[in-house]
């Protein structure tokens, strides 16, 4: 873990200084950009294992530099965003962040999340160097690469996946046709005494429903059980 390289874009000097230097003390490499500009011109050097990202940034705000990374396959990213910003929170999962942290943020928190992040892709990479071994699943008509973090569509079209989508997804088709609570699944997907409040994972189940979305807008995978939770609909077959 401690040979992890961070990127942390914030244009708060003094947030970013101190933040860096705690996380260098924990073992990471990080180097510090303070804006989206200069964020992107270090990506486009490689060598990053996750991205910290500022929503309130000078020029190109957080929200967007979310999306450009997302769509060219770059590294998983922890958004950072206040706490008077709720709309950005929703955003920043709808673009394809894989968590976030309110500020002021306990930096053991923040220290957590981060390791949940990058054990979750540390495991992606070590099943794809053996894709022999990789479970496959198969549901309606998609097949679901979990260690390779992809969907193959119907059509045979992929369907990328954020680190969050499939641990989502892989729990849903462990426990296919079984009720689970936001609680079990913040449970089964990030651990026990997880600090996540239960509405990030209504927002993750609506961002993984459109991916699976089929021609019939009322043929829903995921049904919503009222006060309950969830419930994976389709029959799920492992290989």
């Amino acid at each position: 873990m401690n040979e992890s390289q961070l990127l942390l874009v914030e244009d708060d000097p003094e947030i970013s200084e101190s933040l860096a230097d705690y996380l260098r003390g924990k073992g990471f490499r990080v180097q510090v950009a303070g804006s989206a500009e200069a964020g992107h011109e270090l990506l486009a050097r490689g060598g990053f294992d996750l991205v910290l990202l500022d929503v309130m940034l000078p020029g190109e705000d957080g929200l967007s530099f979310c999306r450009r990374v997302r769509a060219s396959g770059g590294p998983p990213i922890i958004m950072l965003t206040a706490l008077s910003e709720p709309t950005d929170k929703v955003v920043g999962l709808e673009l394809g962040a894989d968590d976030y942290v309110s500020k002021p943020f306990d930096l053991r928190e923040l220290l957590a999340r981060i390791r949940v992040v990058l054990r979750r892709g540390q495991t992606n990479e070590a099943a794809a160097r053996a894709p022999a071994s990789e479970i496959v699943m198969t549901f309606s008509g998609f097949t679901f690469y979990p260690y390779r973090r992809f969907l193959r569509s119907p059509a045979g079209l992929r369907v990328p996946l954020t680190g969050a989508e499939t641990d989502l997804l892989l729990v849903l088709c462990q426990h296919p046709r079984q009720v689970l609570s936001r609680e079990e699944l913040i449970r089964l997907t990030r651990g026990k005494n997880f600090p996540i409040a239960t509405r990030s994972v209504d927002l993750l189940v609506s961002r993984l429903r459109r991916k699976l979305a089929g021609d019939d807008p009322l043929d829903d995978p995921i049904r919503t059980v009222r006060a309950d939770g969830y419930a994976f609909q389709p029959e799920v077959t492992a290989q």
